[in-house]
């Protein structure tokens, strides 16, 4: 009889401990899959996420990362056009996806805007950044008809219909709004904002009549304007913009204002540190293709390259700022 109750402790006790050595070789299992995942990535192709419509200067240059990063991984970038809501639905729908490296987004300053106007949810803080790739300062631009060839004559035409000269922009809280409120802010006159899913449909919408102007980067208005079809009234930037020799910066006019965007790779938040690096590797040779740079420099885009830490930093800078200069000028959703 001891014997017996010696041998049924045995079973008992074997049983007990058999869920927890399932457990183990399962969590073990699944860390080994995961691990191998990790090493085989990536193993199929790789969704770059661009948060406005096509046409505009980030679209330009997602698709000009993606043609330059094929000499650089086995498989291929596709890009996805998720626009809406200044961005942020593109944005959020990165957030929310599988943190494995393989949906990425073009990130542009807006990630640091949005957040304090109540726009989105996320902070930049919910994404890994991978690289910035760009830089580029905003520029107020009309149809070639249009009756003003100075800055001058345009603030003066605000001044005089306060609230009536549209500033077509890439939607509310998007940098290109916020340079527009900046300009009001530094000249004392009043603008129509008018948002867009996109800086491309706003210039789309200067073309067709419309909007008076729009308030967005040199880079996407460039081949209008070589067309003849509008022209470039001022650049908000510290020197004169390459391929915009002609145009006077604002503080040439005596307007002191500085602004404008960066667009870059990001990956979620948590995406493994195998992955990151793969991806920073890739990203930092597709930014040294000549291609890439060559269509950089077609476009009027400012090459401007940082790496993760940096642009890390540029992130948390900006977002502090942006924060401050929309307290000031009373800027809401």
């Amino acid at each position: 009889m001891k014997t017996i109750n010696t041998l049924t402790r045995r079973r008992f006790a074997a049983a007990a401990l058999l869920p927890a050595a399932l457990t183990l070789a399962t969590g073990l299992g699944l860390a080994g899959n995961a691990a191998a995942q990790v090493r085989d990535f990536p193993n199929h192709a790789v969704e770059l996420v661009v948060p406005f419509q096509p046409g505009g200067g980030t679209d330009a240059l997602a698709r000009a990362f993606a043609d330059a990063s094929r000499k650089h991984m086995p498989q291929s970038v596709v890009i996805v056009n998720k626009p809406g809501a200044s961005g942020a639905i593109g944005w959020q729908d990165v957030i929310n996806a599988k943190p494995d490296g393989y949906k990425l987004a073009v990130v542009t300053v807006e990630v640091t805007t949005l957040p304090h106007m109540g726009l989105a949810k996320f902070t930049h803080d919910d994404f890994t950044p991978i690289a910035r790739l760009n830089a580029d300062q905003a520029a107020i631009t009309v149809r070639a008809d249009a009756p003003w060839n100075t800055i001058e004559e345009f603030l003066a035409a605000a001044r005089k219909d306060s609230g009536t000269v549209g500033v077509g922009n890439a939607g509310n809280g998007s940098i290109w709004h916020l340079a527009a409120a900046a300009l009001e802010d530094k000249t004392h006159v009043k603008f129509n904002h008018i948002p867009y899913q996109g800086a491309g449909p706003a210039v789309l919408a200067l073309l067709g009549g419309h909007v008076d102007s729009v308030a967005v980067s040199p880079a996407e208005v460039t081949t209008y304007v070589q067309a003849g079809k509008l022209k470039t009234l001022a650049v908000m930037a510290d020197q004169r913009v390459k391929g915009f020799e002609k145009v006077p910066t604002l503080k040439e006019r005596n307007i002191d204002l500085t602004i404008g965007t960066w667009r870059g790779i990001a990956a979620p938040k948590n995406t493994p540190p195998e992955v990151v690096a793969y991806l920073k590797s890739v990203t930092v040779k597709a930014a040294n293709e000549p291609a890439f740079r060559e269509v950089l420099e077609k476009q009027n885009l400012g090459f401007a390259y940082a790496d993760e830490a940096a642009f890390k930093a540029n992130m948390a800078k900006d977002s502090a700022y942006f924060k401050t200069l929309m307290a000031k000028l009373n800027i809401k959703n």
